[in-house]
């Protein structure tokens, strides 16, 4: 009888959910925040009743929920950078520690790391020092991990997984003003180039008002829309993307939509896209969902090659 006892207990104290994913709420609006969602949603269609999500933000997120959500699951998994945590990241790194305290598996997936401002990668120290296993999805950014002369030895942690575009091209899509704007330009035989995602200085979009400019100056009447928003963060990317407008002559030429949520109005938006243009320090790289986004439109995506040959090996489809 003591023994089924403690077989009852025991069954009692197993965790309910196999994954715990650590969220920001309607407050992920990036790309690594949709990833997230969408990763949750995709195990959870494989696997009805095995995830959970524990939103942390200013207000919400104390250690006692942290605790009990822990406790509910045997894995957890924490995705970074999502901009919704610049100011709160104490919370997430939190919830890493008391996972490994309680025992559970801590997955980080870190999407970038040289290309963040060196504020950012100095919080994300501890997080690396915690996982168990880092998932990354580029071999630069791998590279870059194992040549940061503080967190170097955390690559041997480090596995490459293949990203996915972080949005699907629905069955339909949908008309909106700025999508007859679009088509009424193009009709008027403005050349429409697209940028597609979230703006900030790693994706170098300045470069694209240079071109408009050199167009401009070609005749060629171009027409710039980012279809996106800008990050806020300790940059002024906003602020000198429109002050480098302005210099160039281009502010009438350049259309920023802001977050766009529906998909078949972004890819509304694509229809009318004569082409996609994205010159990158970097070169291309296996973790740039936008363009991997952009590709399923249709229109030619003009991108700088990537820096390395071996970039896009870790998955076949990628060939």
């Amino acid at each position: 009888m003591l023994y089924k006892a403690y077989e009852r207990r025991m069954a009692a104290a197993e965790p309910t959910y196999q994954v715990l994913f650590l969220g920001a709420g309607p407050q992920m609006q990036c790309g690594v925040g949709q990833f997230t969602r969408l990763l949750s949603k995709a195990i959870e269609k494989v696997q009805p009743g095995s995830c959970m999500t524990l939103t942390l933000t200013g207000s919400e997120g104390t250690l006692a929920e942290i605790w009990r959500a822990t406790g509910s699951a045997r894995n957890m998994v924490c995705n970074f950078p999502i901009v919704a945590w610049k100011r709160v990241i104490f919370r997430p790194l939190l919830a890493l520690a008391v996972a490994r305290l309680r025992g559970r598996r801590v997955i980080l997936i870190q999407h970038e790391w040289a290309g963040l401002h060196r504020l950012r990668r100095i919080t994300y120290l501890p997080a690396l020092l915690l996982a168990n296993t880092i998932v990354m999805f580029s071999s630069l950014v791998r590279r870059e991990l194992a040549e940061d002369p503080l967190v170097s030895f955390t690559a041997k942690k480090s596995v490459l997984a293949p990203l996915p575009p972080n949005i699907e091209a629905p069955a339909g899509i949908a008309d909106s003003k700025l999508r007859r704007q679009l088509a009424a330009g193009r009709e008027e035989g403005r050349l429409v180039i697209g940028h597609f995602g979230s703006i900030y200085p790693s994706k170098q979009p300045n470069a694209l008002l240079e071109i408009c400019a050199v167009l401009k100056e070609r005749g060629k009447r171009p027409l710039i829309i980012y279809v996106g928003s800008f990050i806020r963060g300790v940059d002024e990317v906003e602020k000198d993307f429109f002050a480098r407008a302005a210099e160039l002559g281009v502010s009438d030429d350049v259309i920023v939509t802001g977050y766009v949520a529906s998909e078949p109005e972004v890819f509304g938006l694509f229809s009318q896209i004569d082409a996609f243009c994205y010159p990158l320090d970097e070169g291309l790289t296996a973790r740039r969902a936008s363009i991997l986004a952009c590709v399923q439109s249709g229109r030619p995506v003009i991108v700088t090659g990537p820096a390395e040959s071996d970039e896009f090996d870790h998955h076949p489809r990628f060939k």
